[in-house]
């Protein structure tokens, strides 16, 4: 039986020819961003491969409404990345609202050339995080 309703999210871009140092800047903003404004959110970590050609997002939410307030704040930051990354797909680890999978929907064709949205669907499994949130 599962209990946790935490949603993992994990996207993939590639960053276009010349733009590795703007993206850079982009992700700096976004991350104090984030940190400063979503305090429910339990993990968040951008990456970078090392050729400097693809982008990931890892993100772990308590649940469904923290991804979608996550999805509202953040979308003017992530609309700068406009024209410097591919958004070639999102991955979505777990049971998303349909309002949600609407908003993930968007942000894939924004951002991207057509990137899918996967979701998944947990057959079974735990989880240990830490999910006290203060406050």
């Amino acid at each position: 039986m599962v209990h946790s309703q935490e949603l993992v999210y994990v996207d993939s871009s590639d960053i276009l020819d010349g733009k590795l140092d703007k993206v850079r800047m982009l992700i700096q903003e976004l991350v104090d961003f984030v940190e400063a404004n979503e305090p429910t959110l339990l993990a968040y970590h951008i990456y970078v491969d090392e050729s400097g050609k693809r982008m990931s997002v890892f993100q772990v939410h308590a649940d469904s409404a923290s991804l979608e307030r996550h999805m509202e704040i953040g979308m003017p930051i992530f609309l700068k990345f406009q024209g410097s990354i591919d958004l070639r797909r999102i991955d979505l680890y777990g049971q998303p609202s349909q309002s949600l999978r609407e908003v993930l929907d968007a942000k894939a064709a924004s951002l991207g050339s057509g990137g899918d949205v996967v979701i998944h669907s947990r057959e079974s499994g735990f989880s240990r995080w830490y999910t006290g949130i203060p406050g």
